[in-house]
């Protein structure tokens, strides 16, 4: 059975905070591009070009106050979190985990969220050996 991950490339010290299991979830702006890997619209998958336009004729408010009417997310088995663009078999260097969802909301500025700001926050569960 194939599964649907979700790979996050992250910079060492968030890699390393995730790995130790410290931080339990990841941010990402909301921009066309995450739109485009997140989401789906009315049961169908927009293109990056069609997010863009949403988000600049309606905004990020009405993005967000329509969301749980005509939005849902990706489903994902799996957070696969590794340290930049490793081989494959540098395992020490990859970190997976549950995938626990996706919400937009305001992240911890401690993990790297900025203060006040919405973001896609990716919730990892527990790491995979």
């Amino acid at each position: 059975m194939q599964t649907n991950n979700l790979r996050l490339p992250l910079e060492r010290k968030w890699f390393e905070l995730t790995k130790a299991g410290i931080k339990k979830e990841d941010y990402r702006e909301i921009t066309p591009y995450w739109c485009n890997r997140f989401l789906l619209f009315k049961g169908g998958c927009l293109s990056k070009e069609q997010w863009r336009l949403f988000l600049i004729t309606n905004g990020v408010d009405y993005f967000i106050s329509c969301l749980y009417k005509k939005i849902t997310f990706n489903n994902f088995d799996f957070n696969i979190m590794p340290l930049g663009y490793p081989k494959s078999t540098d395992t020490e260097r990859i970190t997976k985990l549950e995938h626990k969802g996706i919400e937009i909301r305001t992240g911890n500025p401690e993990w790297g969220a900025e203060p006040n700001k919405l973001y896609f926050v990716i919730k990892h569960g527990e790491i995979i050996k």
